[in-house]
């Protein structure tokens, strides 16, 4: 079977009476005769494309995720090809295949065994598509088992779930270090400069780009971005930098286009993170787009950029209605990309996953071998932590009372006075309710930012022998 992603460049030549209603980059899976039908009629691939075609309105919105259901699929569909069972077999046939298929990604040849994750990936993508099948009758019954169970959220809600019982159960999710501790960022932070943990130069570090790793990682640290939206800012979203140096943080919107679902937000970015991407714009990222010859297919020349939008190709356009494909194709006005980072040629930057495991594997080798293998998510775990470790100390809430009582017209200020350091983080995270965020941080050591809490805001014996009692059971652990 082939697996395409579609593209409609050129289709006025495919003798087509309009341009066809697939998402670009929507992938079309085939058989290898390049055939849809046949005698019996349309064969299966014609539905699976549909069920793929629909996804972006039922909920998966990255061309990532289609891809990746497009492969379960395909995978699925050769192991019953190979076996001589039909994708809409009945039932009984199904469910043995569906056995043999477990047992070939569980403990079979090693290039095709999975890890319990990505077979519960495949056995959810399979699921869909048959409840979708049932649905829309190409077949009559799911082919798995079910059971039904109920579990307590963080805020002591109890609710129901439905396992799949064809699932693998993993290790605890807690069990994996998720979030970097100060004193380990600290430590990145000097290894990214090139420095050795003193914040002393590291004669022995080769590496370069050290003002464009610092402040991108600095700006993920600070802000909580996605990989998707650290990589796609363009230089002109950054914010000034106050007139004033400021202990209260500066808003830092995020385009649609860019940031998970499509769904717009608004994070932030604390004065001394911005202070180093100030430092980075105005003198490496100058030197780097200075008279570069860079040039993408299908270039998007910007004139007259301002921090609402730009005149690109002529027309003015505000950079949140941008997508992410439209901006790597952004050449500024100077030469080179319009994206924060670039690359020594002027061009863009987006592989921050290579310049964190190749620093966390110098700082391992030189310094600390337990130091974590860390990945672009957990810098977003790191801030969350953060975050929530100042707002329930009241760091971020005096800051801005500070702000307010001296008549200071701060919007941030005035919202922090107000919301509640849960609704605030929710917030920043971008969820979608405080439920999604609660159950976020149950999955993070919490318990630790709320006991030291409590400790300092009453530091008596009573209050630590109180604070001792209040976690016994955590520390017993």
């Amino acid at each position: 079977m082939i697996l395409h992603l579609f593209s409609s460049t050129g289709w006025e030549s495919w003798d087509l009476p309009s341009r066809p209603l697939i998402r670009h980059g929507m992938p079309v899976l085939v058989d290898e005769d390049l055939r849809f039908e046949d005698e019996d009629g349309p064969r299966p691939t014609v539905a699976m494309n549909r069920w793929l075609q629909e996804l972006p309105i039922t909920g998966a919105t990255s061309p990532n995720t289609w891809r990746t259901y497009a492969q379960q699929l395909k995978f699925w569909s050769e192991f019953l090809s190979e076996h001589g069972i039909n994708v809409f077999a009945d039932q009984f046939r199904l469910r043995a295949a569906l056995s043999a298929y477990a047992e070939h990604r569980l403990s079979g040849p090693l290039e095709a065994r999975l890890e319990g994750t990505s077979w519960n990936l495949a056995v959810k993508t399979i699921a869909a598509f048959y409840e979708w099948s049932v649905r829309n009758s190409h077949c009559t019954d799911v082919p798995f088992s079910y059971t039904e169970g109920s579990y307590r959220r963080p805020d002591g809600v109890r609710m129901q779930s439905v396992r799949n019982m064809a699932t693998v159960r993993g290790a605890k999710r807690h069990a994996t270090r998720k979030y970097l501790e100060r004193p380990y960022v600290e430590l990145l932070m000097n290894a990214l400069a090139g420095n050795d943990p003193d914040g002393e130069p590291d004669h022995k570090f080769r590496g370069r780009e050290t003002g464009r790793n610092t402040a991108g990682i600095s700006l993920a640290l600070a802000t909580g971005l996605r990989l998707r939206e650290l990589s796609h800012l363009t230089v002109w979203e950054i914010p000034p930098l106050p007139r004033l140096p400021t202990t209260v943080p500066v808003p830092l919107a995020l385009a649609p286009p860019t940031a998970k679902g499509g769904k717009g937000r608004q994070t932030w970015i604390d004065c001394e993170a911005l202070a180093r991407i100030h430092d980075y714009v105005t003198l490496e990222r100058a030197a780097s787009v200075d008279g570069s010859h860079w040039l993408p297919r299908h270039p998007l020349h910007i004139e007259e950029p301002t921090y609402a939008g730009a005149r690109i190709n002529g027309t003015f356009r505000r950079w949140h209605v941008l997508t992410p494909d439209e901006r790597r194709r952004l050449v500024a006005p100077g030469g080179g990309s319009g994206l924060l980072a670039v690359q020594s040629d002027g061009s863009p930057f987006v592989d921050w996953a290579t310049v964190l495991r190749r620093t966390s594997a110098r700082v391992r080798e030189r310094f600390d071998p337990a130091f974590p293998h860390v990945f672009p998510h957990m810098t977003r775990h790191t801030f969350a932590m953060a975050t929530l470790e100042r707002l329930v100390r009241g760091y971020y809430q005096r800051a801005a009372q500070l702000v307010v009582d001296t008549g200071g017209d701060n919007s941030m200020a005035l919202y922090l006075t107000k919301a509640d350091p849960l609704l605030v983080l929710r917030d920043l995270m971008g969820h979608a309710s405080v439920a999604t965020t609660q159950a976020y941080l149950h999955l993070l050591d919490t318990q630790r930012i709320f006991r030291e809490a409590y400790e300092e805001t009453s530091p008596t014996p009573r209050a630590l022998v109180e604070a001792a009692a209040e976690f016994q059971d955590f520390d017993a652990r």
